[in-house]
């Protein structure tokens, strides 16, 4: 049967270590990057209106409740941007 390390190196872990599906994401990803659309998506993505932006907003707000805080490596990546 072997060991969890065993399984990870053959990528046969499942569930929250899905190795397999982590890689066809970050594929994805980088494809996605390359295709030159992220900025065509990122328009897409804006609200449609004013109301639809509110709503936004108070859904990361709402989200943001949920959070222990800022990860470390962004607040770092904050505070250089903000010198």
């Amino acid at each position: 049967m072997g060991t969890p390390a065993d399984k990870a190196k053959s990528g046969q872990v499942q569930g929250e270590g899905d190795y397999v599906a982590g890689r066809h994401y970050d594929k994805a990803q980088r494809d996605f990057v390359k295709s030159g659309k992220v900025e065509e998506g990122a328009r897409k993505a804006q609200p449609d209106d004013p109301a639809q932006a509110s709503e936004m907003s108070e859904a990361e707000r709402t989200g943001k409740s949920h959070s222990k805080g800022e990860a470390p490596a962004d607040l770092k990546r904050k505070n250089k941007q903000n010198r």
